[in-house]
């Protein structure tokens, strides 16, 4: 079956004003979003995240490229129809309940009579608004702002997601809450798009990720692939010997140390990790724990970030 979503060339070149100079935001995009996943971009601030789901949703043009959503052109009126999207910073009427506003926006999304009350009770349960389903929104916090966004995204059943920095305003249940929902929608077949700068969510739930920098896609693929399994140091946690002697076989072995109470020795190779436990051993200390550490998502960013400034100096 066909991507989902499909971008090819997309090129969004900005003019701020006639003879004035141009910016580039988005330059030669690549992308396909596969169907039923939850897919994560990232990137800088200017990296280009936001216009290229303006792109996507048809909320501005593309200077050159094109793409597809469910087989219709970006922009078109076919393509909207399977779009649901929460913005980062969504403006809704304050003077409504949030069962008030998911009735205007089911009408909006042509869904009608029983099926909007129907509806518009599940998603405030889904997105943990129940409870104030007859409070003005005026006098909602920024993270309910956030949920009740969210629902009135679902409203019309779509078959993808787009969400601009979903978990913004929300503490760490409301977060938990959130990614449950994609969780949820990625079950229901349905596609989650979303962009973030909280890379720890992104390593989370994310099925794919393509990062952007300066306009351009620098990596996208499955992050156990982006990440490898290149081992960056092995992390050897032990206890039993007098904090001074285990620091001797450790610094012994050129090992980096920390840690309280017991202690961590950090190696760049399991060669030595074992040789180091071999001798906590021997002098009657316990090994409590071995870790191997990898390549995270944040240290990746901060790679092709400070790749993106090199090549502009």
């Amino acid at each position: 079956m066909p991507s989902i979503i499909e971008a090819r060339g997309l090129r969004k070149v900005y003019s701020l004003g006639l003879g004035a100079r141009k910016i580039v935001a988005l330059e030669g995009l690549d992308l396909a979003v596969e169907r039923g996943e939850i897919f994560g971009l990232v990137g800088p601030n200017g990296a280009g995240k936001s216009t290229t789901i303006k792109l996507l949703l048809g909320l501005i043009r593309p200077t050159a490229g094109g793409g597809t959503v469910d087989g219709h052109p970006l922009g078109s009126v076919e393509s909207r129809a399977h779009l649901g999207y929460l913005p980062e910073t969504p403006s809704l009427y304050d003077f409504l309940t949030p069962i008030e506003f998911l009735r205007v926006c089911g009408r909006l999304n042509q869904v009608g009579g029983a099926a909007i009350e129907r509806r518009a009770e599940e998603l405030l349960e889904l997105v943990g608004l129940g409870h104030a389903r007859d409070l003005r929104v005026r006098r909602f916090s920024k993270g309910m702002v956030q949920r009740l966004g969210l629902a009135q995204a679902l409203i019309g059943d779509p078959a993808v997601v787009v969400l601009d920095e979903p978990m913004s305003g929300l503490d760490p249940i409301g977060r938990k809450d959130v990614r449950d929902v994609m969780f949820r929608l990625r079950d229901e077949g349905r596609t989650v798009f979303f962009s973030t700068h909280i890379l720890p969510d992104v390593e989370a739930i994310c099925d794919r990720v393509a990062l952007v920098s300066k306009g351009k896609l620098t990596d996208i693929g499955r992050l156990d692939r982006l990440l490898g399994s290149q081992i960056r140091a092995v992390e050897v946690t032990v206890s039993g010997l007098a904090r001074e002697q285990a620091e001797r076989i450790a610094r012994e072995r050129a090992a980096r140390i920390r840690g309280e109470g017991g202690l961590i020795a950090s190696f760049p190779t399991y060669e030595e990790a074992n040789r180091f436990m071999s001798e906590i051993l021997a002098a009657g200390g316990r090994v409590e724990a071995v870790a191997a550490l990898r390549e995270n998502l944040e240290e990746l960013f901060m790679r092709r970030a400070t790749e993106a400034r090199e090549a502009r100096r």
